[in-house]
């Protein structure tokens, strides 16, 4: 009898979170889960047309420019680098999250400019990708580049989700620098502190770390595969 009431008080009566988490990020997590599976499989279809084809073009030879410095032949090392950029940036929202725990307005302010900054400058690195691979020839159904053995490109496969999929990280970058700085706005109005705690910076860092996190796995799989 006793364990029937015991187990009769754990039922959620409403009123709070079963989970202990607010609307707000519960819903963040739905989206978060469900854009994932759009990535996945974006991925995965990559991934399939990737090991079925007999020959795919080598990104050392594909990504091997690096702005300003001609046609020296640096393979990688401009991806390298808007990777550690996204990277720093998610440093910077940890910290912007941090701060907010502690009501620290200034320091959350300080914290998502520099998260701004990375997302801003990481999107200056991915156009100049796409303009240099646009003038040397690349493009939705044109694939210029030669194949690992050497033989002649023919399948566009490459190029066609080299673009899709980087693209739509792309978009996802541009929303969270968005983002980012409607949020930005808010703090400088004090909008978070009225409210009492900075929930929407955790909000917005869940899905900073996401985007973040999916490069991570569009990285390996177009620039180290």
């Amino acid at each position: 009898m006793d364990n029937a009431v015991t187990a009769k008080k754990k039922w959620w009566n409403g009123g709070y979170s079963p989970f202990s988490v607010s609307y707000g990020k519960l819903m963040m997590w739905y989206f978060l889960i469900s854009d994932a599976f759009t990535f996945g499989a974006l991925l995965i279809a990559y991934g399939t047309q990737r090991f079925m084809a007999e020959a795919w073009p080598d990104p050392n030879v594909v990504f091997h420019s690096f702005p300003f410095m001609g046609h020296a032949n640096l393979p990688l090392v401009f991806v390298s680098l808007m990777t550690f950029i996204l990277i720093m940036s998610s440093v910077t929202m940890v910290l912007a999250v941090h701060a907010g725990k502690y009501m620290d307005k200034q320091a959350v302010a300080k914290w998502l400019i520099l998260t701004i900054i990375g997302g801003a400058m990481f999107l200056g690195c991915q156009a100049w990708e796409w303009t240099h691979l646009h003038e040397v020839g690349a493009w939705w159904g044109r694939n210029p580049f030669p194949n690992s053995d050497g033989t002649a490109a023919i399948s566009t496969n490459f190029t066609d989700f080299f673009f899709t999929i980087t693209g739509f990280h792309g978009l996802h970058v541009t929303s969270g620098v968005i983002l980012n700085i409607i949020v930005l706005i808010n703090v400088l109005k004090g909008t978070y502190e009225h409210r009492g705690h900075y929930e929407m910076v955790e909000k917005v860092g869940l899905y900073w770390h996401f985007v973040d996190l999916v490069w991570v796995f569009v990285f390996t799989c177009f620039y180290l595969l």
